[in-house]
């Protein structure tokens, strides 16, 4: 597998040291920036720049539709699929309204809706029409595996070569929480009960079918969780692949890439176990209320910079949390030092 992958180097440790000094010739108290001030580090050794970029961003959404659906796990019906994403390209969903604030390039990437997409907006970069039901077969071959995460790393590259300084990944695909619950299950161990919420909606014995679904798919798949693409293909979506192959090439090029909520975390997860050089590149925009977040979050060693209970999905999170890598950079690049300033520093004790 690792052919299909590209190469991460590790982040500049010279430079994150640099802009953590410079941090303390700021006019401030050391450290009393908190957690912006690690993020400025942080970014500064992803980039190699001591006065690092993340502007403009770039935001993909990756549509997809899932077989598991017939097993009444959403609370919508698959054909919202399609129909979201003509919303995203009429620019009327949320990650639409962000993404303007943020001054986003916004690309919407079909990787597999199970309907026929037409019009102009869509980058159709399909793999299979839908994955099969995870339930009752394999949700896809370990080629088209492969197939989704090169849909992901073709749509990072032409951001970072359409000139974004950072990558928000995005999804949309009814069932998607069914399939990252399966994923994430196989991937740590967690119980199915402690990892399934309502996702989109579901509740009271529609949420337990969701789990007895689970639970009967990783008992039939059986994948091995040593093997990260094993279970990308057992119980996985191509939207999701797709966004682990855009946070590879992200990395690869240097890009801070914003993880949204818990599907992108589940993405990430899977990312990182097929090239652990990758989890240094990722920041993590929110806590999402899905319960199977914060084991996700947990497995990645991960804090991240908001909880505002959001769970829609589609990179929202991520945007909102978007500024505050602009105030990182913003402290780098416009603070005064003392010197500057001609402001006395703390003395040496």
């Amino acid at each position: 597998m690792n052919h299909c992958l590209p190469t991460i180097a590790p982040p500049d440790a010279a430079c994150a040291e640099r802009v953590a000094r410079y941090l303390d010739t700021l006019t401030k108290p050391p450290g009393s920036l908190g957690r912006l001030e690690a993020l400025a580090v942080a970014l500064a050794g992803i980039t190699g720049e001591d006065f690092p970029r993340v502007t403009p961003p770039g935001v993909v959404v990756f549509a997809a539709d899932h077989g598991v659906a017939e097993e009444g796990v959403s609370a919508f019906p698959q054909s919202v699929t399609a129909q979201m994403v003509a919303n995203f390209v009429a620019g009327g969903a949320a990650i639409n309204a962000f993404a303007r604030r943020l001054g986003a390039r916004l690309e919407v990437v079909d990787t597999g809706v199970a309907a026929d997409l037409s019009g102009a907006g869509i980058v159709h970069d399909r793999v299979r029409s839908g994955t099969a039901n995870l339930a009752r077969e394999d949700a896809m071959r370990r080629d088209e595996a492969e197939a989704a995460l090169a849909v992901g790393r073709r749509a990072a590259g032409r951001a970072a070569e359409a000139g974004c300084r950072c990558l928000i990944a995005g999804e949309m695909g009814i069932a998607n929480t069914t399939a990252s619950s399966a994923m994430l299950a196989a991937l740590t161990g967690t119980p199915v009960a402690e990892l399934v919420g309502p996702g989109t909606g579901v509740s009271g014995d529609a949420l337990a079918r969701k789990r007895a679904v689970i639970e009967a798919a990783l008992a039939e798949r059986a994948p091995d969780p040593a093997d990260p693409l094993g279970v990308l293909a057992a119980l996985g979506g191509l939207e999701i692949a797709a966004m682990a192959g855009a946070y590879l090439e992200a990395a690869a090029r240097r890009l801070p890439v914003l993880v949204d909520g818990f599907i992108a975390t589940v993405a990430a997860l899977t990312a990182c176990r097929l090239d652990p050089a990758l989890r240094p590149y990722l920041i993590f925009g929110h806590r999402a209320r899905e319960p199977g977040h914060a084991r996700a979050l947990a497995a990645l060693e991960a804090e991240p910079l908001l909880d505002l209970e959001l769970r829609l999905g589609e990179g929202t999170g991520a945007a909102l949390a978007f500024p505050l890598l602009e105030a990182a950079t913003a402290m780098l690049g416009e603070m005064a030092t003392f010197a500057d300033a001609g402001v006395d520093g703390r003395e040496a004790t």
